[in-house]
C-alpha cells in the first residue's frame, strides 16, 4: 500500500493562542471495546474523508475537528517547543510532527507536509487492511488445517496402503519369477552335470578297458620276447604283428569340451538383467572417482581437459606434438583409463552425448600403442573388446569382427560393468538400465578402461 502525502497551502495564524482556541473544538469519541476493531477503524476513518480537492486550512477549526475525530485520543495536544502551537501537521521529508509555524518560516519550509488528520487517516487505513489481511489469511489457515490436511490425512492412509498391497505384489511376483528361473537354471545344470557325469564314467570304463587290454597284450608280447626260443620267435611274427595292431586300435585319449560343463547350462537373462540391475543402480553405480584417463596413454589426436576427465578430438590445425611416451598411442585417436582390473566387480559410466564417433570398452594392458596397424586399433585385435558408434551404427568390435546393435535411441550416456569372477563384460544404458550388449570371456590378464573419439569429445563420469 502505498500513502499519498498530500502538499497544502499554509496560512500562519496571527498568533500561537489563534491556533490554540481550536482545542475548544476538539471532541471526545467514545470506543466500545467490545467492538470489532475493522468497525472502530473503519468509522473513525470513514469520518476523516473529504471531498477531493477540499484543503485544510492549517490553524482552522475545520482541520481541528476532523483531527479529533480522525480517532486521536490524546488527553493534551502536545505544542512545539520553538513556537508553543499546536503540533497539528506531519512533514514527510523528516517524518516528524510539526506546527504551522515549522512548515511556513520555520526548518520545515518547503517540505512535503501533511494536516495530522489525513496522516492519521492514512495511517488507520494501513492498519485496517492490514488487519483485513490478517483476518482472510487467519480464515485460510484455518481452512487449511480443518479441510485441507484432515482429506490428506485420510488420502495418506489410503495411498500408503495402495502402496504397500503394490510392493507386496511386485515383490511376490518378483519372486516366484525368480524361484520359477533358479528352478529351472538349477535343472539344468544338474542335467548337465549328469551329462558330464555320464561321459566321464563311460570314458573311464573305455579307457580302463583299453589299459587292461593295452597291458596284457604288452605282458604277453614281453613274455615272448624273453621267454620264446629264437627259432619259434621267428615263426610267431605274424601273431606279434597281430598283438601289436591289436594294441595300436586302442588309439590316444582326447579331451574334448564334451567332457566339460557347458556355461551355457547357467546362463539367464533374468538373472543377470536383475543383477546386472542391482548393480547399476546401487551406490557404486557411476565406479571409482579415482577412475581417470592416464595422461601417458593420450594420443596426439587428442587433447585432455583439466580435470583429466574428458577427451577431446583435435583438428589437424591445432595438434600439437607430444613427448614420446612408450605408453602412449601415436597413431589411433585412443586413449587408456587408469584403473587395471584383475578382480572383483567394476563399472564406470561415459558421456557421449556430443560425439558421433567413437568407442568405449575394455583391453589388456599389452595392447601395443605404436603404429597404424590393427594391433594398436581398439576393437581390430584379440586384446580389445569395444562398443563402437560411427554415422548413427552401434555394434560390438572385437578381433576385428563386429556385431550390429539394435539401439531403440541414442544413449547420452554409456555404462560398462566388469565382473571379473563371471568373466562378463556388460555395455548399458544407464538411464534406463538396458543392456546394449553382454559378452562372456576368459579374460587372462589385468584389463584397462579402453577409449578412442573421433567427433567432439567424452567424458568419464562420476
Amino acid at each position: 500500500m502505498t500513502e499519498e502525502l498530500i502538499t497544502c497551502e499554509l496560512t500562519c495564524p496571527s498568533s500561537p493562542t489563534d491556533s490554540g482556541k481550536t482545542l475548544n473544538g476538539v471532541k471526545t469519541v467514545e470506543m466500545d471495546i467490545e467492538q470489532p476493531i475493522f468497525s472502530v477503524l473503519s468509522g473513525g476513518v470513514k469520518q476523516q474523508q473529504q471531498p477531493e480537492g477540499d484543503t485544510p486550512v492549517l490553524g482552522s477549526p475545520s482541520a481541528t475537528t476532523a483531527d479529533t475525530e480522525s480517532g486521536i485520543f490524546s488527553g493534551e495536544c502536545e505544542l512545539c517547543v520553538e513556537h508553543e502551537a499546536e503540533l497539528d501537521w506531519f512533514c514527510g521529508t523528516e517524518q516528524r510532527l510539526i506546527c504551522s509555524h515549522c512548515a511556513i518560516v520555520g526548518p520545515c519550509h518547503g517540505h512535503t507536509v501533511t494536516p495530522l488528520a489525513t496522516r492519521v487517516t492514512a495511517v488507520r487505513n494501513q492498519l485496517v487492511d492490514v488487519c483485513e489481511k490478517m483476518q482472510l489469511q487467519a480464515l485460510r489457515i484455518e481452512r487449511f488445517i480443518g479441510q485441507t490436511l484432515t482429506a490428506k490425512e485420510q488420502k495418506l492412509q489410503a495411498s500408503a496402503s495402495r502402496a504397500r498391497e503394490q510392493i507386496v505384489a511386485q515383490v511376490s511376483a518378483a519372486r516366484e519369477a525368480l524361484e520359477e528361473e533358479e528352478q529351472r537354471v538349477l535343472e539344468e545344470v544338474q542335467q548337465e552335470e549328469e551329462r558330464v557325469e555320464q561321459c566321464l564314467l563311460t570314458q573311464r570304463a573305455h579307457w580302463s578297458q583299453a589299459l587292461a587290454s593295452l597291458s596284457q597284450t604288452r605282458s604277453g608280447l614281453v613274455h615272448t620276447l624273453t621267454h620264446t626260443p629264437d627259432a619259434q620267435l621267428v615263426t610267431s611274427v605274424q601273431e606279434i604283428a597281430d598283438r601289436v595292431e591289436e594294441a595300436e586300435g586302442v588309439g590316444e585319449p582326447c579331451d574334448t569340451d564334451q567332457l566339460n560343463l557347458n556355461p551355457g547350462c547357467s546362463d539367464s537373462k533374468l538373472l543377470r538383467g536383475l543383477w546386472a540391475t542391482a548393480v547399476l543402480l546401487g551406490p557404486n553405480a557411476y565406479g571409482s572417482s579415482y577412475l581417470k584417463f592416464d595422461e601417458r596413454t593420450v594420443s596426439p589426436l587428442l587433447s585432455l581437459s583439466d580435470d583429466v576427465c574428458t577427451l577431446t578430438f583435435l583438428h589437424k590445425k591445432v595438434r600439437q606434438p607430444l613427448p614420446y611416451d612408450p605408453a602412449r598411442f601415436d597413431c589411433w585417436p585412443n586413449a587408456l583409463g587408469s584403473l587395471s582390473m584383475s578382480s572383483g566387480t567394476h563399472s564406470w559410466v561415459v558421456d557421449v552425448g556430443q560425439s558421433g564417433a567413437f568407442k568405449v570398452g575394455v583391453c589388456y594392458s599389452s595392447l601395443e600403442r605404436k603404429g597404424s596397424g590393427d594391433e594398436a586399433r581398439l576393437g581390430h585385435n584379440s586384446q580389445s573388446w569395444v562398443l563402437c558408434h560411427y554415422d548413427g551404427d552401434y555394434s560390438f568390435c572385437h578381433a576385428g569382427k563386429k556385431v550390429p546393435l539394435q539401439v531403440v535411441r541414442r544413449p547420452q550416456r554409456i555404462g560398462l560393468l566388469l565382473d571379473w569372477p563371471s568373466h562378463t563384460l556388460l555395455f548399458y544404458e544407464p538411464d534406463s538400465s538396458a543392456v546394449l550388449y553382454t559378452v562372456t570371456h576368459p579374460f587372462s590378464a589385468p584389463l584397462l578402461p579402453a577409449f578412442a573419439v573421433t567427433d567432439r569429445s567424452i567424458t568419464i563420469l562420476h
